[in-house]
């Protein structure tokens, strides 16, 4: 068993982050950014949850892009082929759960 404060986590680097769990073909795990991703499609769900900051949450809904603002306690749902990138509002911790090896 372990304990992980979110909110004093930190990374060497933006996206870094720890493994907390491997579920079946599943990881679940805490990043720490202050940087954007890149806009990316999964190829299978994601589970993105907010747990500290917030991120706004760029997505195409056909073909035109749209913006969510992500606060804690805020789950985005992406589903496969949903083209996305998220950018911290300055920083944010951020609990994922998708697919192991995904983009």
């Amino acid at each position: 068993m372990r304990f992980i404060d979110a909110a004093s986590f930190t990374a060497e680097r933006p996206w870094g982050a720890v493994e907390l769990a491997a579920v079946d073909d599943a990881t679940v795990r805490l990043h720490w950014t202050d940087q954007p991703y890149k806009w990316h499609v999964n190829d299978g769900p994601e589970v993105f949850v907010v747990l500290d900051g917030a991120v706004d949450m760029h997505y195409r809904l056909d073909g035109v892009e749209q913006v969510e603002r992500l606060t804690p306690g805020r789950v985005c749902c992406v589903e496969p082929g949903d083209a996305h990138v998220a950018h911290p509002a300055p920083q944010a911790r951020i609990l994922v759960i998708e697919r192991r090896g995904s983009v």
